[in-house]
């Protein structure tokens, strides 16, 4: 088996979305992480969802956590807020979430060995040729472990 069959869809955004939107749909989809596009369509970011709240979150509070429950909740409701009128690469830039991406013919031990490295618990699928690169699917932590529950049965 390799990386093509392994892959599946997976929700996606792109560079010019609105931020507040993407992280609604993380939110509401319930995923683990954000699939982020450049607008011509290969992976720009892998954004885990903990990485996307703390950068909701005030700087001095992520410091020190300490810091969390003096105020209670009263705050809660602002933190949304920070997204509102950013695109989703002004919150996810490249440099600091590279999209791990394998091929299509990649084995499953390079996908797991790539997701492992990188602690990403998905890794997109890509095809390139001459005409650019095509986005195939992503592979997830828990489909590898499906494949390999398989195997072994």
């Amino acid at each position: 088996m390799r990386a093509r069959d392994l892959a599946e869809p997976h929700p996606f955004v792109t560079t010019d979305d609105d931020a507040i939107d993407a992280a609604r749909m993380l939110a509401e989809q319930s995923l683990p992480t954000l699939l982020v596009l450049d607008t011509d369509n290969p992976p720009y970011a892998i954004v885990p969802g903990s990485q996307l709240i703390r950068q909701l979150i005030p700087a001095y509070i992520a410091e020190d956590p300490a810091l969390a429950g003096v105020g209670g909740d009263q705050h809660d409701g602002e933190l949304a807020e920070r997204l509102a009128g950013l695109k989703v690469a002004e919150r996810a830039p490249r440099r600091l979430y590279p999209p791990p991406v394998v091929g299509p013919d990649a084995w499953p031990m390079e996908v797991s060995a790539l997701m492992a490295r990188t602690h990403s618990p998905l890794v997109a699928v890509i095809e390139r040729d001459r005409n650019g690169v095509t986005q195939l699917g992503t592979i997830t932590a828990a489909r590898l472990l499906q494949h390999f529950f398989q195997a072994a049965a």
